[in-house]
């Protein structure tokens, strides 16, 4: 095998512009992480629009060069960033989208093989954690080079809930989404805490004590966004564009930031060859090491609950 290019940290690549890929493109743009991004879509036109679009307001960002092209352009890109596939509608939960899903990374993922690429591989369609498993064996890449956006996003809804209902910035509250990024996601409570303040010890200091039903209540909120954001306007993008600006930035910066993707898991909880999102540490090789935070009981079942669904839905794909 040819010995793979050397990787321009300056350079990034965009499979799939719709929504997604469209908005995380122009999140990117505005970070100045990247002085080139080429824009990938089976709908050339459509690549060639949103790189134009997206272009025009570079003079009002930093230099860069967005253009549309193919996967001969990946080869030297620092991230691959995979949001291709078909959209999840109303009322579909992101499981259901699999076999669609699974059939359009059979096309991508050899082609990106094909160019020996030595970036990272960041998979955000979904399911992303049963496509993130296929991107691993399709591309043959090592482990720490694939990562999926996992429950990154979902975090941040969690923390975004935690900060309104305890009227605090989002920022100081500390507290993880893992699992499945879908149902079977867990809020792991017993870990939480609000600037080294435990969670509940906190709610009792802004007046809140009925712990348990508010946990609850805001762990369902934090679930079924995405469905009620789908309602109203049909896809969700600008967060998970927030998010994918976030993990990229770790990964460039080289900032060992703890962020939770979607890893593969090697009996940590219990759990066997399956990928789903728990803490990392993220940085310019991808995944260092995986950060086993502390879980209860429940929690830990929960998670292995979790896992078992997943794998489920992937031996019958």
């Amino acid at each position: 095998m040819e010995n793979k290019k050397e990787v321009n940290l300056r350079k990034a690549a965009m499979i799939g512009c719709g929504f997604v890929g469209s908005a995380s493109v122009f999140a990117l743009m505005q970070s100045g992480l990247f002085s080139e991004l080429v824009m990938i879509d089976a709908d050339e036109e459509r690549a060639e629009g949103e790189a134009l679009d997206i272009s025009h307001g570079i003079p009002f960002a930093r230099p860069m060069k967005i253009y549309a092209g193919d996967y001969s352009d990946i080869a030297d890109a620092a991230v691959i960033i995979i949001t291709a596939g078909a959209n999840q509608k109303p009322d579909e939960t992101r499981l259901q989208l699999v076999k669609k899903n699974i059939a359009i990374f059979e096309s991508i993922i050899p082609k990106i093989a094909e160019q020996n690429a030595a970036g990272i591989l960041l998979i955000v369609s979904n399911p992303v954690d049963i496509l993130t498993q296929v991107a691993m064996k399709l591309s043959g890449f090592e482990e720490n080079r694939v990562i999926g956006s996992g429950t990154v996003l979902d975090t941040a809804r969690l923390k975004s809930k935690l900060g309104e209902h305890l009227q605090v910035d989002s920022r100081s509250v500390h507290a993880f989404i893992i699992g499945e990024h879908g149902d079977s996601e867990i809020a792991a409570w017993s870990s939480a805490n609000v600037s080294g303040i435990p969670l509940e010890d906190f709610c009792e200091m802004r007046g809140h004590y009925n712990h348990q039903e508010n946990q609850n209540q805001i762990a369902a909120d934090v679930k079924n966004l995405a469905y009620e954001i789908i309602a109203k306007k049909k896809a969700t993008y600008y967060g998970i564009a927030m998010s994918v600006k976030r993990i990229c930035e770790a990964i460039i910066r080289d900032e060992k930031s703890i962020l939770p993707v979607s890893v593969m898991l090697h009996g940590e909880y219990g759990v066997e060859d399956v990928v789903l999102s728990i803490p990392a540490i993220v940085g310019k090789n991808g995944v260092e090491t995986k950060v086993p935070i502390p879980l209860s009981v429940e929690e830990v079942l929960k998670l292995q609950e979790s896992a078992k669904a997943l794998k489920k839905v992937m031996e019958e794909n």
